[in-house]
Order: structure tokens, then C-alpha cells, then sequence
């Protein structure tokens, strides 16, 4: 340390100790931008590698994976940085450091025993950021959550989901994360036509459409591929499946498969394409004979035909077998 005879000694002590102060927030300055430097520099190298095989991570990719990674460095390297500084300043101040730093090993030992749950949540969260499974800002599903990924901590992932509600989840608890924002995402629609439907005109209109949407100059940017038909998905009770399967940039599928659905719902109108939809049918049978006046049992079932409901009324069906006379 410093020799200055010159001042009193308590006046030496709090030099000393706002020089170690000053020492501590030069450091920790230095190590956010060191932190922020070096992450930025090993993202954007993995990032070019990983481009040489076609997977290269857009720049809003790697400003999410910066910014996590760097704030959870900082937030570990300050921490180390004021306890040093304290530790320093308590000598300063003829405090014994010895049995304070044995002390608190021992302190450790015991919380890391009473407090496994904790270290399983700070393990889980060092291996999300080591895997780069998600970042924030990523739109993820994690422990039966999805929801935009606010805040990310070793402990716990913070999620708001489309209805603005905020669930916190302790990274021990993630088992399976999806990340829905991952350098590209897919629109991926069952667009279902009548069996009546011309096939091939349907597909035709479908791919026209994504072409349109494709050209457009407000949503084209958002479209790596124009969407299309891909094959016909099922064959269902009254209607045919048509998949249509698009490539778009992160976080933009579901704008883009709105407007996509609003755009081939009018071209469907245009061009007289049905769209089958459930339909009621109501059976009435009179319980005696007509005009008698006695009540009547209606039954109504729901079903999928894609054609107009139908009623019918009056007696018994005729095709039915005679039951035996009482």
C-alpha cells in the first residue's frame, strides 16, 4: 500500500480506502466493456463459422446472445469485484480478514447444503448460457410456459406471455426449452377446401398468394420464402387439408400467418372456392299422428359436411324394420 507519513493516520485510512473504492469501479467499468468486448467477439466468430454450413445467426440473433451473456458476466465479476473491495477495506480498518474469509467457507458450506434447490436453478441457468439455449428477448415455451423471455438471471427466467402475465420460472425446473425465435421460423397452415374443390386451382390460388404477399413491400422483408402449398396434409371427415409451409425471420410467424390467412380467405371468396364449415341438422319425428296435436322430440347433432343443413319432418322413416306389434 501507499506510505504516507505525512497524514494523520484515520485520514490515511479513509485515503486509502477511497483509493480502493476508486480501484473497484475502474475495474468494474473496464470489465464491462472487456465483457462486452470479448462476447461480442467470440458470437460474431461462432456466428461466421456456423455460416460457412448455412446457419448464420442474424444480427438481432447476436445482439440477444450478447446482451445476456455479458450481463450475466458483469453481474458475476462485480460481485467478485465489491467483495474484494470490502475485504480489503475491513483490513484497512484492522479488521482480521483470516477468520472472516474462513468463516464465510463455512457459511457457504452450510447454505449450499440447506439451499440444493438454489444451486440446481444456478447450475441449470450456467448450462443455458453455455448451450445458448435461449436469450432474452426470445419467444420460448419452458416448463408448460410460453411467453417472451423479460429478464434471464442463473436462478430463474423471467416469461410474459400474449396476455401480458408474467410467470417467473426457476431454471431447475426446465427440462424442455423451445425456442420459437431461433434464426428462422416457419408458417405452418392446414388450409381445408371442400371435396368438391378443384385441387390444383386451389394450390394454384394458395401459391399465387404467397407470391403477392412475398412482393409486398411491407411484408415481404419479413419473408425469407414465399409460402406454398406443399402437399395435400389429410383427408377428413368433409374436407381436404392443404399444408402450406413458409420460411420467415424470427418471431414473425404469427403475423405472417394472419395476413397469409386473410389474403387466401378473400381469394377463395373471389374465385368460388367453399371452405366447409359445420352445419346443424335438425330431425323432427311427431311422437302420434299428425295434426293431433301431441308433442314432438327434436334431435340435434352437429356434424362436418360442408353442405347446407337440412330438416326433415313428419312420421317414422320408412326404411326402418317393423318392430314387433304390442
Amino acid at each position: 500500500m501507499l506510505d504516507l507519513p505525512a497524514l494523520p493516520p484515520a485520514a490515511e485510512t479513509i485515503f486509502r480506502v477511497a483509493l480502493i473504492v476508486l480501484a473497484a469501479v475502474v475495474a468494474f467499468v473496464l470489465l464491462r466493456k472487456a465483457v462486452e468486448v470479448g462476447v461480442r467477439g467470440v458470437m460474431e466468430r461462432r456466428s461466421a463459422e456456423a455460416g460457412a454450413e448455412g446457419a448464420e445467426a442474424a444480427p438481432l440473433e447476436i445482439e440477444r446472445r450478447v446482451a445476456t451473456i455479458a450481463r450475466l458476466a458483469v453481474r458475476i465479476g462485480g460481485a467478485i469485484i465489491v467483495t474484494i473491495a470490502i475485504l480489503m477495506a475491513l483490513d484497512e480498518f484492522g479488521v482480521e480478514i483470516g477468520p472472516a474469509v474462513a468463516g464465510l467457507g463455512v457459511v457457504g458450506i452450510a447454505v449450499g447444503f440447506g439451499a440444493q434447490t438454489v444451486i440446481r436453478d444456478w447450475l441449470a441457468g450456467i448450462f443455458i448460457v453455455l448451450e445458448n439455449q435461449f436469450s432474452e428477448g426470445d419467444v420460448v415455451r419452458i416448463a408448460g410456459v410460453d411467453g417472451v423471455v423479460e429478464a434471464f438471471s442463473l436462478r430463474r427466467t423471467t416469461l410474459r406471455d400474449l396476455d401480458g402475465t408474467v410467470h417467473t420460472v426457476p431454471n431447475g425446473q426446465i427440462t424442455v426449452a423451445s425456442n420459437m425465435t431461433r434464426l428462422w421460423a416457419r408458417v405452418n397452415l392446414d388450409i381445408s377446401v371442400a371435396y368438391d374443390t378443384d385441387i390444383d386451382g386451389a394450390t394454384a390460388i394458395i401459391n399465387r398468394v404467397g407470391e403477392e404477399l412475398q412482393a409486398d413491400s411491407d411484408w415481404g422483408p419479413r419473408l425469407l420464402e414465399a409460402p406454398t402449398v406443399v402437399r395435400v396434409n389429410a383427408l377428413g371427415d368433409s374436407a381436404v387439408a392443404l399444408k402450406v409451409l413458409g420460411q420467415v425471420r424470427p418471431a414473425e410467424q404469427w403475423a405472417v400467418a394472419g395476413e397469409l390467412r386473410k389474403r387466401i380467405l378473400a381469394a377463395f371468396s373471389r374465385d368460388g372456392i367453399e371452405i366447409p364449415f359445420p352445419h346443424q341438422v335438425i330431425v323432427q319425428r311427431g311422437s302420434g299422428s299428425e295434426g293431433d296435436g301431441s308433442p314432438a322430440a327434436t334431435i340435434g347433432a352437429s356434424v362436418e359436411d360442408g353442405a347446407a343443413g337440412r330438416e326433415e319432418t313428419g312420421g317414422a322413416d320408412p326404411t326402418a324394420p317393423v318392430g314387433p306389434e304390442r
